[in-house]
């Protein structure tokens, strides 16, 4: 509504706007030279046919026409107010009334249609009832001044046609306006979002750029749409560089097995840890991280982020030396204690008193000296020693796990929980029976231990292809998803262990997964807080042929 009054002003903006560049210029021009090609058509005619007869008012406005197309090139209109632009086609109406006066039987007055349109066009609502007003005054004006006139019929079909024809015009002249006007609304708003998206974007770039760690935007083909500047040094180095599996540097990484290629071929992965070598002989450790993209249930590719761990590294090895160092030397004097408490019990004649005394400082010597085992276990320093040795075989797995449950159905009926072994059926495997059976009794340890009074645990063994599952499901207290992603981290108590009757130091699982990892299998969890989880080991079930998994 506002926009139609602007259009009914009688200098609307619009119409500034027009004639301040050089297009209201050339608008004035083009109307103007086809009046006087019109024109021009008309008086050759006029001179070929009709020479002789009395056309002074013919050619007077003939004349009028022809200055104002003079003028109408010679005048810069953009610099001059609109209503100055308006004269032209005004004056013309005054030529072609002359032309009338000559001989009104003629049909000189069609020509009043090309400045009608012309106003009814430019100059909106004043243009149009100006025009059109001016036009019928003179039409009717020149009818009583020159008696000679064509047929009544004419003199009514004419003024009709032009209030037809100039209403038309201006009313379709008036839509498009409309149109422009919205056409240029919505070019601003484009213009604004679009500056809006590059602010956004730059803001973006900066703060992606102000990190020290790579990130990078894998399209659905495989091509790279974004890379901040930590990844672009970062990949400018790797090319100078041998990459490696493992901290030893002893399994190069085929190009089909680098990480980005990984998220090239549409996989997802977390903490995978690649180590770098150059030829000088330094080093770095990175880890990357590879998030594939949904939209709308389609995958569109993934996010990889390269981290450089070195130092953090380089800290966890210091951390686990002094562990293992702290822990040997701790082992020493332990063993002599055990030794002694247990030559202290065979003495005849002990008390009652001091042979109690003596139990409860053995069971908790050996307690202290199972800690130390765990500790060193599950130190990198020992993993990579002679702590965790394997002498994997061929075996039954459903007896291995039938011997871990047996130790712990003590246990479990100390707690009001029953074990359930009916699912353990016969499975062959390829490990080290021993490891495997520590395994086992962690994981049913966790199931009771963590379990309520008159909960159960199931235990399946099963055959999938050239797999060998162990599955272990517990009724008790779930883990969350906190819980679930450290679970298997090194001392890592989730806040279940809060419980006053469970006890532990963390490291359980940690050592079982390195375990189960050393003979290229691996262990999962899936939990619901409060209901329960279940964790399944997965091994070959036979000696693997090729080079083991790969982990980090």
């Amino acid at each position: 509504m506002t926009d139609d009054r602007a259009a009914e002003r009688p200098t609307p903006a619009w119409l500034d706007r027009l004639f301040s560049d050089r297009a209201g210029s050339r608008t004035v021009r083009i109307n103007q030279l086809l009046l006087a090609a019109a024109v021009l058509v008309v008086t050759l005619f006029v001179v070929g046919a009709v020479a002789g007869d009395d056309q002074d008012e013919f050619f007077v406005g003939v004349a009028l026409v022809w200055l104002l197309t003079a003028a109408a090139f010679a005048v810069p209109w953009h610099r001059l107010p609109a209503i100055f632009a308006m004269l032209i086609p005004l004056l013309d109406i005054v030529a072609i009334t002359l032309m009338r006066l000559s001989d009104p039987t003629a049909g000189y007055t069609l020509l009043w249609f090309f400045p009608l349109l012309w106003l009814c066009t430019s100059f909106a609502a004043t243009g149009y009832l100006l025009g059109l007003g001016f036009t019928l005054a003179c039409y009717f004006g020149s009818s009583l001044i020159q008696p000679r006139q064509g047929t009544v019929f004419s003199l009514v079909l004419l003024p009709v046609a032009l209030i037809v024809v100039g209403t038309a015009t201006y009313l379709a002249s008036r839509r498009a306006r409309a149109q422009e006007r919205l056409l240029d609304t919505q070019a601003a708003m484009l213009r604004t979002s679009l500056e809006r998206a590059r602010r956004h974007e730059q803001l973006v770039t900066d703060a992606l750029d102000g990190v020290d760690f790579g990130i990078v935007r894998i399209e659905s083909d495989g091509t790279i749409s974004m890379a901040n500047e930590a990844h672009t040094e970062f990949n400018s180095a790797r090319e100078r560089a041998t990459i490696y599996a493992d901290a030893a540097a002893t399994t190069p990484l085929g190009r089909d097995d680098w990480p980005i290629a990984r998220a090239r071929r549409g996989e997802a992965f977390d903490d995978h840890r690649v180590w770098l070598r150059w030829p000088d002989g330094s080093e770095k450790a990175v880890s990357v991280s590879a998030r594939r993209v949904v939209e709308g249930g389609r995958d569109t590719g993934a996010v990889l982020v390269t981290r450089d761990v070195t130092a953090e590294t380089a800290a966890l090895r210091e951390r686990d030396a002094l562990v293992a160092s702290v822990s040997h030397e701790l082992r020493t004097p332990l063993t002599s204690i055990l030794g002694f408490v247990e030559l202290a019990a065979d003495v005849p004649g002990l008390p009652q008193q001091a042979s109690e005394y003596l139990e409860i400082a053995d069971r908790n010597a050996e307690q202290l000296l199972a800690l130390v085992g765990d500790v060193l276990a599950a130190s990198s320093t020992a993993q990579a020693g002679a702590q965790l040795p394997l002498t994997p075989a061929d075996v039954d797995a459903a007896a291995v796990v039938r011997a871990a449950v047996e130790s712990l159905r003590p246990a479990a009926a100390e707690r009001d929980v029953a074990i359930d072994a009916t699912g353990i059926l016969p499975a062959r495997v390829h490990a080290d029976p021993v490891r495997l059976q520590q395994v086992c009794h962690n994981l049913l340890s966790n199931a009771v231990k963590y379990n309520r009074p008159g909960g159960h645990v199931s235990v399946v063994t099963r055959m999938d292809g050239e797999a060998t599952e162990i599955i272990v499901a517990d009724t008790g207290v779930g883990l969350s998803e906190e819980d679930l992603a450290g679970v298997f981290q090194r001392y890592y108590r989730g806040a279940a262990v809060g419980r006053s009757d469970v006890s532990g130091n963390g490291l359980g699982l940690a050592i079982s997964r390195d375990i189960v990892r050393r003979h290229g299998g691996d262990i999962t969890v899936t939990s619901t807080l409060g209901l329960g989880a279940t964790f399944t080991v997965t091994l070959p079930t036979s000696r693997p042929t090729g080079r083991g998994r790969e982990h980090a």
